[in-house]
């Protein structure tokens, strides 16, 4: 039987890890990504649940606990840095859950699946067209080729989507925040392992020694003419918005001018009627973007294996395979992306007065954290055993 050719856009957390699964399945797997090498920044995400599953039997769940960062809690400061409310993090986790630098997690799923899989760097799709058998794709680079599937896994501003799909402005839904996150480079050396976050009505600013590094988020509607790569524009938005913010913002914005790795944009959700069209799929934010405080790479590495699992079991039928990982996946994903109003509440309260209740409420959460323990662990309790 002739081996398939897939070929793959984005190298982040979706795409190495479906390329590692169907290389298992007898797939020949090439993956292009725009930049020149392997993610190498980025805040602290989490790997849980089914991802952790999924890590484990790619053999990287030791190398992803050795680059865990162990965050205790957010300790919220007023303007003189001291503490007016906390959440003790470790009170939701679960014991199997691993966070890590986002840089560190993509490189680690690429180590685990290069050896098997062609990796075209500093290139990208330039076009896409496909047919009833196959998509015939150009690079800004390399030489055209045709592939059996093209599955994007490139993110928010997804280009396979674009051509595949139509413009973003019809995908993607601005949630009325934006966000920037750049490394310090030790400059938050001494703080613990809390991070430490300030707000003002509508912003909140936090600086993390775990990995060091300074996070900005600020409600704001949605800004025509925004590019995704320009950073001298990013820049001016950010520190425009955070001018008139105390505590530790002087210092910090002073950081952002200087920053040659600062990551802005805004915090959006992506919503498709559905995830395939023809012979291309997404997979990933390209597919269903929960926002900012979802659980984006947990769900990539999930999703990715699903769809993998699928292909493997209708390698003759793709739609039945992608309409297959779809129904399984957006089970998981839509609770997700009803989450974003209660978590931006709780971090970016609109009002002063909602920022006081905010702190007040940290009290509470302890508590609460442990109620829900005891319900779990009371309803995985069989029926008539202590």
């Amino acid at each position: 039987m002739r081996q398939r050719t897939v070929l793959i856009s984005g190298a982040g957390v979706g795409g190495p890890t479906l390329a590692y699964w169907l290389a298992r399945y007898g797939f020949r797997v090439t993956v292009v990504e725009h930049a020149e090498k392997p993610r190498s920044s980025g805040n602290p995400v989490d790997v849980r649940g089914r991802a952790v599953d999924v890590a484990e039997r790619m053999g990287v769940l030791p190398r992803l606990r050795e680059a865990a960062v162990g965050t205790t809690g957010v300790s919220f400061v007023d303007a003189a840095g001291g503490r007016v409310g906390r959440i003790d993090m470790r009170a939701f986790q679960q014991p199997d859950e691993v966070e890590l630098p986002r840089g560190d997690l993509a490189s680690i799923l690429y180590e685990a699946s290069r050896d098997d899989v062609e990796f075209l760097f500093d290139d990208s799709i330039a076009t896409l067209e496909q047919d009833e058998h196959g998509a015939d794709v150009a690079f800004d680079r390399a030489a055209p080729r045709r592939f059996d599937l093209v599955i994007g896994a490139d993110g928010l501003h997804s280009m396979t989507r674009r051509l595949a799909f139509g413009p973003e402005r019809e995908f993607v839904r601005h949630m009325g925040l934006y966000v920037a996150t750049t490394p310090l480079d030790g400059g938050a050396a001494g703080l613990g392992r809390d991070i430490l976050m300030h707000n003002t009505p509508g912003k909140a600013i936090a600086v993390s020694a775990t990995p060091s590094g300074a996070f900005f988020l600020y409600r704001g509607p949605a800004e025509p003419g925004i590019d995704h790569r320009d950073t001298e524009q990013h820049k001016r938005m950010l520190t425009g918005a955070f001018a008139d913010v105390s505590w530790r913002a002087p210092e910090l914005l002073e950081h952002v001018r200087a920053a040659d790795d600062l990551y802005f944009d805004s915090v959006s959700q992506v919503r498709l009627p559905r995830w395939w069209n023809g012979r291309v799929a997404l997979v990933g934010d390209a597919a269903s973007c929960v926002s900012l405080f979802g659980d984006g790479s947990t769900l990539a590495m999930v999703g990715a294996h699903t769809l993998a699992e699928e292909l493997a079991a209708c390698p003759d039928d793709p739609r039945a395979a992608f309409r297959g990982y779809e129904a399984a996946h957006r089970r998981l994903v839509d609770p997700k992306q009803r989450m974003i109003g209660q978590v931006s509440a709780l971090l970016v309260p609109a009002t002063r007065r909602g920022i006081q209740v905010r702190n007040l409420a940290t009290r509470l959460w302890p508590a609460l954290a442990a109620a829900a323990r005891l319900k779990s662990a009371l309803s995985r309790t069989p029926a008539g055993r202590p």
